[in-house]
């Protein structure tokens, strides 16, 4: 994530965009511009060989969706990136739900769920695991969210505890019991 820093200066600028200030969202885009392509890449390597997007692609695409947002009250740095991983998920499903689309008209398989940094996700993969997520979400909206943060934006535990206001042990156990009920769900 940002550093300690810089931190409390991204906060102030997030404040001032999601007040309609523009400047500060070119003050704003140096300043996060390295994690959002650290997570982008992160979001890549899990994706097949040979992907139609590459990481700055999907940078640029989660910017412009950005900017799109009206009325978001940003917290702060660690709010603005979840929410980053999550814009970032949604293009890659699209991207993804398009492919099949093109090339077979659908038909997602089962996945198993493992560990973030161990999922080599298709498109087929990642519609089946996004469309168990939105289940879980609607199941249990606060698990939903931390498989999210955990998942796909690669926060740790420590960062989520501090996104979602909850203690580093009740994250640590919605965590356990959300990867049990995906895995259940995914039938692996």
């Amino acid at each position: 994530m940002a550093s300690l820093g810089n931190s409390a200066e991204i906060t102030r600028l997030l404040k001032a965009w999601g007040r309609g200030d523009s400047a500060a969202l070119d003050s704003l885009t140096p300043l996060v511009y390295e994690q959002l392509h650290r997570m982008a890449r992160r979001y890549m390597r899990n994706e097949r060989p040979g992907h139609t997007l590459q990481a700055t692609a999907l940078v640029n695409e989660a910017f412009l969706r950005l900017v799109d947002i009206r009325d978001l009250d940003w917290t702060d740095r660690t709010h603005f990136f979840a929410v980053c991983a999550r814009v970032m998920r949604r293009i890659l499903v699209d991207h993804a739900r398009a492919q099949l689309y093109a090339k077979r008209g659908g038909g997602a398989q089962q996945v198993s769920l493992t560990e973030a940094d161990g999922l080599a996700a298709g498109a087929e993969d990642l519609i089946t695991l996004n469309d168990a997520l939105a289940e879980l979400a609607e199941l249990d909206p606060r698990q939903g969210q931390i498989v999210e943060l955990k998942f796909f934006s690669g926060m740790t535990i420590d960062e989520i505890s501090e996104v979602t206001l909850l203690s580093t042990a009740t994250v640590e156990r919605e965590w356990r019991s959300a990867r049990a009920w995906l895995s259940d769900a995914l039938g692996k």
